[in-house]
Order: structure tokens, then sequence, then C-alpha cells
């Protein structure tokens, strides 16, 4: 009977480290994965709040009391500035502040007045486009077909009624 025992035991040697060299792949695979969608996650997140803060900005400075509207073009910087609250956090940036997502510009940051149809009070609408790429690339090749698209577009936008 120990012969036996002895036997079986001598023929499952190697194969947890078989099983581990299998497994480990697809493990490192996920935990890569959740990772960077945590970090899309955290990139979304940040988006959203430069947009509310952007929103903010102009919706207290857009107001103009004379024509009882929003007027965006009666201050020439005012939709520059509000881009750079966006994306620098500030409206002005001389100090050469990073911006709050890496690879954000203010050409993705949209600024304009929108009236609601039922009511006569305006609004200002702050919204930012955004391509998330992982760290990975742009692309998985596919064996067959066209390749696989990773990157992934985020909108953030933020109305708010202007004061």
């Amino acid at each position: 009977m120990r012969s036996r025992a002895m036997h079986s035991a001598q023929h499952q040697s190697g194969v947890a480290m078989v099983e581990f060299a299998i497994t480990l792949p697809l493990l490192l695979l996920l935990l890569f994965a959740i990772g960077e969608f945590g970090r899309m996650l955290y990139q979304y997140n940040s988006l959203l709040q430069a947009s509310r803060d952007a929103g903010r900005y102009v919706a207290g400075k857009a107001w103009n009391r004379t024509l009882g509207k929003v007027d965006l073009t009666g201050d020439p910087q005012l939709v520059l500035r509000t881009k750079n609250v966006a994306v620098y956090g500030a409206p002005a940036n001389p100090n050469g502040y990073p911006p709050v997502v890496p690879g954000l510009s203010t050409g993705d940051v949209s600024v304009s007045a929108v009236k609601d149809a039922g009511v006569d009070t305006e609004y200002v609408e702050v919204s930012i486009t955004f391509t998330f790429r992982p760290v990975i690339g742009n692309s998985i090749p596919a064996f067959i077909g066209t390749e696989i698209a990773l990157s992934i577009p985020l909108v953030a936008t933020t109305v708010m009624r202007a004061l």
C-alpha cells in the first residue's frame, strides 16, 4: 500500500508548476485589464469634474443683464478662459500647469449657450470630448478580419443655468 501511495505522488510532481504556468498569463491579463478600467474611470471622473468647474465659471460670467440672456460674444476672452478652466483648472495658465488629464487640450472643449424650449431661461453648456487610449496601444491585432480598436471616446457634458 505504501509503494502505491509513493508511486502516485511521483506522477503528480510538477503538475502544479504546469497549471501555474498556464494560468499565470491569464491572471496577469485580468489584473492588467482591471487596472486599465480603473484608469479609464479615473480619467472620466476628472473630465466630469473639469466640465463642472468650467460650467460653473462660465455660468457666473456669461449672463448679460442688459440683454437679459446669455451672451458668450460680449467678452471675447470668456470662451478661451472657460476652456482653460476645463483643461488646466484656472482661467489663465501663466505657470504652465499640466492638463487635468494627460493629452487633453482646449480643442477638446466646446462652450455654447443653450435655450430651453418651454421656458425663457438660458443655460450654458460645457462639453469635453476625449479619447481614452490604454497603455498597451490603440488596437489588438486580429487573426481573421479587422483589428479590434481599444480607444474609447469619453464625453463629459455639463449644462448650468446662467446666473
